[in-house]
């Protein structure tokens, strides 16, 4: 990433004489874009890395116009002459997600959904006006044809993955029927197409701001809508989803300044639930069944739940049997039992030991429990940051280590193959009501893989298992004196 960050450096000079003191490089999501923040003696600043160059023109072409209109979306600052770097005004850390997570749902959160609503409404209306759809990225409006690459997108890679049977031909009929029913939407303006609470961040002033839509497109404002309610992550109550709806109907008829069919609108609104849960399951299986990443794969029940519950409260107005045989498949509670984790209780009696240590100076750790067995993971495969100046006084603890082993090392892939290993005993383990786990990362000094690789353990296992966990980091009082040999 070094090249980037030169270049930032020097894109950010032609439009500012302020001094940039420090550079964050920000968490990848499932995009391959890379975001760095800013830090100025005058304020913060996002810079975004892409090598897909249509990705960033519509981006920055969307957020000129959205600009000109005062919409709550980002105004670019400068492009670099190739287009693989823009920078942009950083709105904060805080997303609407994070805010539902850290106050619950209070009002305080509430009216953020509900402001959330308004601004898209006044997004989706006066963002269409003017807008050339030739310069979306993928299709100019999301019609049959992406309503259909959804639906098979879920088919692909999820519903097959479940190798339960299905007449095949007869779903794809039921799938061209719904297709057809929803692609003549009455309303057709501007569709975010990822419009969730990880995407709409909240300032220090508490009002709310639109990133990552660069894969809008014209369509029906439903999608967005049903986007944000049926979150599965959000997790919001049949309460706040009916009334949410109902307050982003009036604003939208506030800003189209006439009346709407309400009852088409909601009709229209469930199918498109149901595409848009249907295609978060198809990216959660992608990611987690295919590309084997955890946090992918946890998100699945919760997923499962959200569909079960629309499949028996909500209906779509149009017959589709096969379908419907499908999705009874999909929320069976084999299906859901299947992916949901066993979980420990206060009464389980595991214990797991995760420790860190350091071949040259200490060994393996001692099992003093008498069981024997566990793990022992080398950690001396991934690229050592000891052996950079930089962060040699450093520890798997510190943000630039961190960084730099998620960003310039294999250990993102490492760590997503060791969480597959270890869940299938840890899983038994609590079921056959087991006492103890030991897991032991090895690294040359102890201080910086073997470190980080036992944290990152230890938070995925109690967030997955909520099991207890006992982490010791056994060469700690050596850290700071580790100097690291060249060829380690």
């Amino acid at each position: 990433m070094q090249a980037p960050i030169e270049e930032i450096n020097k894109l950010f000079a032609t439009v500012s004489k302020a001094t940039i003191t420090a550079i964050d490089k920000l968490p990848q999501a499932g995009s391959e874009r890379h975001y760095f923040r800013l830090h100025t003696g005058e304020g913060n600043y996002i810079a975004t890395y892409g090598a897909n160059i249509a990705e960033n023109e519509t981006f920055i072409y969307f957020s000129k116009l959205f600009a000109q209109k005062d919409l709550r979306t980002a105004k670019v600052l400068c492009v670099s002459p190739d287009k693989r770097i823009y920078i942009q005004q950083d709105f904060g850390s805080i997303s609407l997600l994070d805010k539902l997570e850290q106050c619950g749902y209070t009002e305080e959160v509430y009216g953020l959904y509900q402001q959330s609503l308004q601004q898209l409404a006044l997004l989706q209306i006066k963002g269409h006006e003017g807008l050339d759809y030739k310069k979306c990225l993928t299709n100019a409006s999301f019609g049959k044809e992406a309503i259909m690459a959804d639906l098979l997108y879920f088919k692909y890679y999820f519903l097959d993955a479940l190798r339960r049977p299905y007449d095949k031909q007869k779903l794809i009929k039921d799938f061209e029927a719904l297709s057809n029913y929803l692609s003549h939407t009455e309303y057709q303006f501007f569709m975010f197409r990822d419009f969730q609470s990880r995407n709409i961040m909240v300032d220090a002033c508490n009002e709310v701001h639109f990133i990552d839509y660069q894969g809008g497109m014209k369509g029906a404002p439903q999608y967005d809508v049903a986007s944000l309610l049926w979150q599965a992550k959000a997790n919001l109550s049949d309460d706040w989803k009916q009334r949410l709806l109902e307050e982003y109907m009036d604003a939208f008829e506030k800003v189209i300044n006439e009346s709407i069919d309400k009852e088409i609108f909601r009709s229209q609104y469930n199918g498109y639930v149901l595409i848009r849960l249907l295609q978060v399951l198809g990216a959660y299986g992608f990611r987690g069944l295919f590309e084997r990443k955890a946090h992918f794969l946890t998100s699945i029940p919760l997923a499962l739940q959200n569909l079960q519950w629309f499949v028996q409260h909500q209906s779509i107005g149009i017959a589709l049997p096969e379908f419907k045989k499908v999705l009874e498949i999909c929320i069976s509670a084999e299906v859901i039992e299947e992916f949901t984790p066993v979980q420990a209780t206060a009464e389980t009696p595991l214990v797991i030991n995760i420790s860190s240590f350091s071949f040259i100076k200490n060994g393996y750790p001692v099992d003093d429990t008498g069981n024997g067995g566990g793990f022992v993971f080398d950690m001396r495969g991934i690229l050592n940051p000891g052996r950079f100046d930089e962060y040699k006084h450093l520890s798997g603890l510190d943000k630039p280590v961190k960084d730099f082993l998620e960003q310039q090392t294999k250990m993102p892939d490492f760590l997503n193959s060791m969480f597959s290993v270890v869940d299938i005993s840890v899983e038994e383990y609590i079921k056959r009501g087991f006492e103890h786990l030991a897991i032991n990362f090895g690294c040359t000094g102890g201080q910086h893989r073997s470190v980080y690789a036992a944290e990152a353990l230890a938070r995925h296992l109690r967030n997955k298992f909520k099991v207890k966990i006992e982490l010791s980091h056994t060469n700690k009082e050596n850290w700071k004196m580790e100097r690291v040999a060249p060829n380690t």
